[in-house]
């Protein structure tokens, strides 16, 4: 017991110190990192229910508000291109055929290009200037956008913009995770999507809104307007983000050193583990994720699960051949992502209290397979405005889902974590360079080929996700039986703990990883 837990402690030990090392903060100001590990033992848990409390609510009220605006702002940029089409873009930019599916895919270009090298350098930079400057980028470029007076240059802006955004999704996931355990992570991070819900929610409402009044305004088209204001909105969030967005655990100024360190300390007996940010070098953990057959059935899941979402970028355009006009067509989108909001939040709420993952994630994709099959198989209004609201129902809390479950099942070291989530994220994207094609004009109103497409595929994330919890279930078996050759007896309660998603408590009192399931 005296080793496992001089182990623990050494890990925490070496996280303080590292994180401390910026001079950012004095961590040992008040006590040095093994006392703070020994103090916290020491106290009851009441204390501790306390002190979690505290953090956990400063911590919420700094980081996800901020995360999830960003991420709506990031995603009203760069989705804003569907609402436009129902403007005069087209026409203006001389763009035919299969331009606007060029135009919506080019940015994915960018966007995977950029992924890998942005989150490994987060590493070595703050968090929070990083992003506020990228923030800044994407503002300019999606302003810049409506500029544009041809569509070779609409198509540039977009590769530009995909570019400038790719640092934000996978450096938020990262960050958020250097904050919470895995039990909390998948309701964060249910917080932290919104931002996306409510980007195809408002963003339908905010191009009704200009669209229908600021066409023609002092010679300028309403979606060159859309471009301005939703661009505008973006630069001055970003200042704002550099400022006040938080960091690290052990940097974070607006807590107390015994806060600091049990924001850390918590996070080091969640895995068993500390999160050292100079551990190991962008290399090291870059081959240590490659190295790690797991990444790659992650990479497909993620691949798969993206390209069930691919009528995002059309979904104005499905929904209007249900036979309303533009600014109708709009209007009705936003109660569509609305419920998806308060949908998302109850199941990932489930996901985190049962600590399941797969059973969720399949179910959730079952209902998005029976909203595209109703869609394709019916040419009835209300039939196939049910099946739309089942799209979206199932494919984006079922992917919020799987984000956290990324997150969970490779949680140290932290750059090991960082090339992991980037690397998902990045070949994960790369569905939507050729995803657009799923959708073209010609197949309207019912869409059959990406309508069928996209329910395969939801099928094949409901099995894969089955895939998963097998292979990781015998993983932790294999972790069972290892602790029992060493310790000479298997953890009580394993199976309960386990099935939480947490770690278990071995014989000898040690803290161990699981994955959860």
């Amino acid at each position: 017991m005296a080793q496992a837990d001089d182990k623990t402690q050494t890990d925490f030990v070496e996280y303080v110190e590292n994180e401390s090392k910026d001079g950012a903060v004095d961590a040992g100001a008040d006590k040095d990192a093994a006392a703070w590990g020994a103090h916290f033992r020491s106290k009851d848990e009441e204390y501790i229910a306390h002190l979690k409390k505290g953090v956990l609510r400063k911590v919420n009220i700094h980081l996800l508000p901020l995360l999830g605006i960003m991420y709506l702002l990031n995603f009203l940029d760069r989705s804003n291109l569907a609402q436009a089409r129902l403007g005069t873009l087209e026409k203006d930019l001389n763009m035919k055929g299969s331009d606007y599916n060029l135009a919506t895919s080019i940015l994915f270009v960018g966007y995977i290009l950029m992924q890998l090298p942005s989150n490994l350098l987060l590493t070595r930079i703050r968090p929070s200037l990083y992003l506020g400057i990228c923030m800044f980028i994407w503002g300019a470029i999606s302003t810049a956008q409506a500029g544009a007076h041809s569509f070779g240059g609409l198509v540039a802006a977009r590769f530009c913009l995909g570019f400038a955004e790719a640092p934000f999704f996978a450096g938020a996931i990262f960050l958020m995770s250097s904050w919470y355990t895995r039990a909390e992570l998948a309701n964060r991070i249910s917080w932290f999507y919104v931002g996306a819900t409510l980007a195809n929610a408002f963003g339908g409402l905010l191009g009704a809104g200009v669209l229908g009044n600021l066409e023609g305004a002092h010679g300028v088209s309403g979606w060159r307007w859309l471009f301005i204001i939703e661009g505008s909105i973006t630069l001055g969030f970003a200042i704002l983000c550099a400022i006040v967005l938080p960091d690290y655990p052990m940097t974070t100024r607006w807590l107390s050193p015994e806060e600091r360190a049990y924001a850390a300390w918590r996070l080091a007996v969640d895995v068993g583990e500390g999160d050292t940010v100079e551990g190991a070098g962008v290399r090291e953990g870059l081959m240590m994720a490659l190295k790690d057959p797991k990444l790659y059935i992650f990479v497909l899941f993620q691949h798969l699960s993206l390209l069930t979402q691919a009528f995002q970028y059309f979904f104005p355009t499905v929904v209007k051949t249900l036979g309303y006009g533009n600014i109708e067509t709009l209007l009705i989108t936003a109660p569509v992502w609305i419920l998806t909001f308060f949908v998302a939040l109850a199941v990932t709420y489930s996901s985190g209290r049962t600590g399941d993952r797969s059973i969720h994630i399949a179910c959730l994709s079952m209902v998005s397979l029976a909203g595209n099959v109703i869609c394709v198989a019916t040419l009835n209004t209300p039939a196939r405005f049910f099946g739309m609201f089942l799209m979206p129902l199932g494919a984006i809390p079922a992917y919020q889902i799987l984000l956290t479950w990324v997150a969970n099942t490779f949680p140290r070291p932290l750059v090991k974590r960082s090339a992991v989530i980037s690397i998902a994220n990045m070949l994960g994207n790369a569905s939507n360079i050729y995803a657009p094609y799923m959708y073209p004009s010609s197949d309207s109103p019912r869409y059959v080929a990406g309508g069928i497409a996209t329910a395969a595929f939801s099928l094949m994330v409901a099995l894969l996700a089955f895939v998963i919890r097998f292979w990781l279930a015998a993983e932790n078996k294999k972790m069972d039986r290892a602790e029992a050759d060493e310790f000479g007896a298997v953890a009580e309660g394993d199976g309960e703990v386990r099935a939480t998603g947490g770690a278990v408590e071995s014989g000898n009192g040690t803290v161990r990883f699981r994955y959860i399931l």
